[in-house]
């Protein structure tokens, strides 16, 4: 409910097909999320050597999610993937304190790139089923996610694995999708950290 409530507010009518890029860094969850996004069985997954594609239909919205491998041999083919995006999904291992800085660094530089200007920023603090995550939190004030100005973002804590957290809360995604219609770069979105 909570994702298909973003999209309500972005997309004005019915049976509009949106554009979601999924993306993080390898091993951080991306595919587990897709597929629990998904309702389908996570079981069985193995690492994206490319990227997968999920269309879902729900609630009159085409949801084209496109996951797309983290393997740093992979994230330059990235930007062949931004046009049209409608928000992008980023996906961090809260538990692999060693690649936070790697998985900053990358974030940065998507938040530079100029096709994905002013695109929602959803980032799931993945893996808070794990003893050793980092609280979503702690994350967002070291990616210094508070000085992001250009454009509406929000950090959720998840465990792909179990499905919490997968979905948005209402209030967050109200508060993320009406500062979306503000003109950039007067507003910023403070975490709501659940």
């Amino acid at each position: 409910k909570g994702l298909l409530s973003i999209l309500r507010k972005l997309k004005s009518a019915p049976d509009q097909e949106v554009r979601i890029l999924l993306l993080g860094l390898d091993n951080a969850g991306k595919t587990t999320l897709l597929k629990q996004l998904a309702s389908e069985d996570i079981s069985h997954i193995t690492p994206t050597q490319g990227f997968n594609i999920k269309s879902v239909q729900s609630q009159g919205f085409k949801l084209n999610v496109w996951d797309i491998g983290g393997q740093r041999k992979i994230r330059p083919y990235w930007r062949n993937y931004f046009e049209n995006t409608d928000i992008l999904i980023y996906v961090i291992d809260s538990a692999d304190r060693k690649r936070f800085e790697e998985t900053g660094q990358e974030l940065a530089e998507l938040l530079e790139e100029e096709k994905l200007s002013c695109v929602p920023v959803l980032i799931f603090a993945n893996k808070q089923d794990l003893l050793t995550a980092a609280p979503a939190s702690e994350i967002a004030e070291g990616l210094n996610l508070h000085t992001i100005r250009d454009r509406v973002w929000q950090i959720q804590s998840c465990s792909a694995l179990t499905g919490e957290g997968v979905q948005v809360d209402q209030r967050s995604t109200s508060s993320l999708m009406l500062s979306s219609w503000m003109p950039a770069p007067a507003f910023h979105f403070l975490p709501a950290i659940l």
